[in-house]
């Protein structure tokens, strides 16, 4: 038995396991929003995750993602759901033993297909109860960042203005609300043979499937070349609508990452330096809302995708 326990840990693995003895604790790395845990029991192996402080300011709902992580395991895309606590902030899941997914592999027709039939999967998995629209969560990113006493970067309002012209050409054709995982951090993939698995579901919600893909093509990096790549085994094809939406979604992943980053400012107790994460999205998002490209993708982005 692993002695010097967190208490809100061993609270959980009590209720949880409350016959089983001994267990091993490893924390594992890497988290910047909770804490997260392998407990080794009875020969199984399983990840506990704790909640961050006050994570409901960052549009978190508990229930909504563990409905989400259970549809999303039936769909053999994410660990099976083993409990949720949410009284002590908590999530269960089966651990998986798989590699971590390099970013150059996505480079690699292969690899590229196997994360997209994952992400379809997650957009055919049905209505889930939350909803995610990337326009209202940096306003209201702004609103919980200021009441918080955290000064609200000059930058905040370039990308704003950039996010109205966006959101007015989505809307000229809009697309049916799916859902849709909206965190595809590289850290949240795990490879398990020929699949790849997808975890944290913590922003999951309806809404719409380009953000998914740019979220996807910006937090991973992947070339021009890529991100045509990505939309040929997505839609079967290219037009200039997708690809456009595609281009101007990576900029509002960015201004919802930098946004995110300045409420932890006010609201996590964890040690990550969330002003340079907020700085280096804010930077990434305005160099390529000021791509000379920009006023054709709007106008391309009106078309049907």
């Amino acid at each position: 038995m692993t002695t010097n326990l967190d208490a809100a840990l061993e609270s959980v693995i009590r209720s949880v396991w409350p016959d089983s003895e001994p267990y091993s604790v490893i924390p594992l790395e890497g988290g910047i929003t909770n804490r997260n845990f392998r407990v080794d029991v009875a020969g199984e192996s399983f990840v506990v995750r704790l909640a961050g402080k006050d994570t409901q300011l960052l549009g978190i709902d508990r229930d909504a993602e563990h409905l989400a992580a259970t549809a999303a395991a039936s769909a053999r895309v994410a660990p099976e759901v083993v409990a949720f606590l949410p009284q002590r902030g908590a999530l269960v899941t089966r651990f998986v033993d798989g590699d971590p997914l390099p970013p150059e592999d996505l480079e690699r027709r292969d690899v590229l297909g196997r994360v997209v039939a994952s992400v379809r999967a997650i957009h055919a998995m049905g209505p889930l109860p939350s909803t995610f629209d990337v326009f209202r969560v940096v306003e209201e990113y702004r609103e919980v960042a200021a009441s918080r006493g955290v000064p609200i970067p000059w930058a905040y309002d370039v990308a704003y203005d950039r996010a109205v012209a966006i959101e007015r050409a989505f809307a000229a054709t809009p697309v049916p609300a799916t859902s849709c995982h909206n965190d595809l951090l590289n850290a949240n993939f795990i490879v398990q043979e020929d699949r790849v698995l997808i975890v944290d579901y913590e922003y999951a919600g309806m809404g719409d499937l380009f953000f998914d893909l740019g979220n996807f093509s910006i937090n991973n990096g992947i070339s021009e070349d890529a991100q045509r790549m990505l939309l040929e085994l997505y839609f079967g094809g290219i037009t200039p609508a997708n690809e456009a939406r595609l281009k101007l979604m990576r900029i509002m992943s960015d201004f919802r990452e930098a946004m995110w980053g300045v409420v932890q400012q006010g609201v996590s107790t964890l040690d990550v330096d969330y002003v340079e994460y907020a700085d280096r999205h804010f930077t990434r998002c305005l160099r390529n809302a000021d791509d000379e490209r920009f006023e054709s993708w709007l106008a391309d982005a009106t078309g049907e995708v």
